[in-house]
């Protein structure tokens, strides 16, 4: 079985082969993908669910003449594998190997880069119209799932190619999931399609496609033939297509949520490897099991996360107190005016979005938040750098892009203990709108549970008094800076701030600062360009102080997967680098 896969290299290895041993291929590329990704972890669910689909895609279409956009790209392991990255998929989103995402620069095969939902249609509209304007004769595809579709973007494409007569084929993938299950009107609209209750024309028809289906996204034999018909159709053309998200796999068919990307797992069972029990907490979990504490306590709060609701943890208040949290899809723009509509009424609204997902909301956060003084609570989960997922994912630009925005409190709770203090003091209620962002993974505090705490908004604290060096931070960087403070040669001479606040700055403890110390190093797990540190810069301006200030943070570059630590060392964030700048900063006050 697994020799026939050995034997292809490219897609024209793929379209040399007879259409009845396409079968094999498949079992044989489903296996390759188990055996990976269950050592190396990665997205598993739905790569399984589309293997068929995408032999028959390379199969039928003359990649990379013909093109391919995958939507959101958890899919597109078999595309890699069979697109002349066999040999590398071992590197699978690991520090310098392959993206877990199709990726431009890493193979003609990759016609977009994409990460987030529903880009796909706008994509492959686009290079349609170009290939139209430019007389070439292509074929363009985009392969979109039943939980991005729903999203405003994907139907802008479709309302636009509707209009047109560009040579575009839609494929919608519909296995009734995205991470999570898939919600709203149009799912159920979906499952009647799916069981012919839906005797009108479909809504696909009504926007001027070509709509084809149901058909069965495991059957070959039927993919085949009715993509080789579809080829031959002008115009804009729509496949409704049904799979199983894990198919091949039991435990991933049975468990959609747990197998999307399960972590290490035995290849052969299925089994989850257990990582033995950590004694701290994701923070995702202290935001969750503290919004329920508050939410028992104030019946005004509400939570809101746009299709995260396992990977948020607002699935504890989902579960508790169902009336009172929402998951609206993948739908940030909508997720931040429903709260702020919410807001005009007088309820507590704890909106939770991953930092890298809030950007799809800017003029939201702008326009229907901020400029109108909504006292929203935004918690941005998976905060600065996050692994594996890589330059599509990491939130790192947040401090950057809404440190701009007027009346909007920007905080960075340094451990968990802080974030719940933060969450309690945003309910009791604030005049304006807040962005609370705290990082993705485990905390640092086993006894984190502790009653809660107002905090003064806008205000530091000291952490370590020092003499010479003042080393600022905000976030759960901090954990990295007090070791690089502990590993020094003379740690009395460096104090170390928790500024916590972005936005409004403790200015008080900024001016005793400056006229304190010798030197200032700033450090975030954020863009070095429009911070925290230049933040820092711009006040010491303002206030003409002339102290060497040292900003570490992100490179101006986009950075790149692999494990935290590995992208912290990258970025000159962790402890052993933050150590030498320290010690390199005593030498130069020495040497003046």
């Amino acid at each position: 079985m697994k020799n026939l896969l050995d034997h292809i290299h490219s897609p024209s290895d793929l379209r040399a082969l007879n259409q009845k041993d396409l079968p094999q291929l498949a079992k044989a590329l489903r296996a390759f993908i188990i055996d990976i990704v269950a050592t190396k972890e990665g997205h598993l669910g739905a790569s399984l669910g589309v293997v068929e689909l995408t032999i028959a895609l390379h199969y039928v279409f003359n990649t990379p003449e013909d093109l391919l956009v995958w939507d959101v790209g958890h899919q597109a392991y078999g595309h890699k594998i069979l697109t002349g990255r066999k040999s590398l998929f071992h590197t699978n989103r690991q520090l310098h190997g392959i993206s877990g995402f199709p990726k431009r620069d890493e193979s003609d095969y990759d016609t977009f880069g994409v990460g987030h939902s529903s880009t796909s249609i706008s994509a492959a509209l686009g290079m349609a119209i170009a290939s139209q304007l430019k007389g070439e004769h292509r074929h363009h595809v985009a392969i979109i799932g039943d939980a991005s579709i729903a999203s405003g973007m994907a139907f802008e494409g479709l309302n636009h190619a509707g209009v047109t007569d560009a040579n575009l084929l839609v494929i919608l993938n519909d296995n009734a999931i995205g991470i999570d299950p898939s919600v709203g009107a149009l799912k159920q609209y979906l499952t009647n399609v799916k069981k012919g209750t839906e005797k009108q024309d479909t809504i696909f028809e009504a926007l001027n496609f070509d709509y084809s289906g149901p058909i069965d996204g495991h059957d070959l034999n039927a993919l085949i033939s009715e993509l080789e018909r579809l080829k031959t159709v002008k115009g804009p053309k729509f496949l409704h297509v049904i799979t199983t998200k894990g198919k091949g796999l039991k435990q991933a068919e049975e468990n959609q949520v747990t197998y999307h990307a399960p972590g290490k797992f035995d290849s052969l069972t299925g089994e989850l490897i257990v990582k033995s029990a950590s004694s701290l907490t994701k923070f995702q979990d202290v935001f969750g099991l503290t919004l329920v504490e508050l939410a028992k306590q104030n019946p005004k709060i509400v939570g809101i996360t746009p299709a995260m609701p396992t990977g948020s943890s607002l699935k504890y208040m989902m579960d508790q107190m169902p009336d009172r949290a929402f998951d609206v899809g993948i739908a940030e723009q909508h997720a931040v005016t429903l709260s702020a509509g919410m807001a005009t009424q007088g309820m507590v609204v704890f909106c939770n979005i991953y930092s890298t997902f809030l950007q799809r909301a800017y003029d939201q956060v702008i326009h229907d938040v901020a400029l109108q003084n909504l006292p929203v609570i935004f918690c941005l989960d998976r905060a600065g750098l996050v692994g594996e997922d890589g330059a599509t994912h990491h939130g790192v630009f947040d401090l950057a892009y809404l440190r701009c925005i007027p009346n909007l409190i920007i905080v960075a709770p340094r451990d968990e203990i802080e974030l719940r203090n933060m969450m309690y003091t945003a309910q009791l209620g604030l005049e304006h709108p807040i962005a609370i962002r705290y990082p993705r993974g485990y905390g640092a505090i086993a006894d984190w549970k502790q009653p809660f705490k107002k905090l003064d908004i806008g205000k530091g604290e000291v952490l370590k008094p020092g003499k010479d060096i003042a080393v600022l931070t905000v976030g759960f960087i901090a954990e990295n800076a007090k070791k690089a403070i502990s590993e020094m040669s003379d740690p009395q001479r460096i104090a170390h701030y928790d500024l916590r606040f972005i936005k409004p700055m403790d200015e008080a403890l900024l001016h005793d600062i400056f006229k304190t110390f010798k030197y200032i190093v700033t450090i975030e797990d954020g863009t070095v360009k429009g911070g925290f540190g230049t933040s820092i810069l711009e006040f010491a301006a303002e206030q003409r102080y002339h102290l060497p200030i040292k900003v570490l943070g992100v490179p101006d570059l986009f950075i790149e997967q692999g494990t935290v630590a590995q992208l912290q060392k990258l970025c000159k964030l962790d402890a052993e680098y933050i150590t030498k700048t320290l010690e390199a900063a005593l030498l130069e006050i020495e040497n003046h």
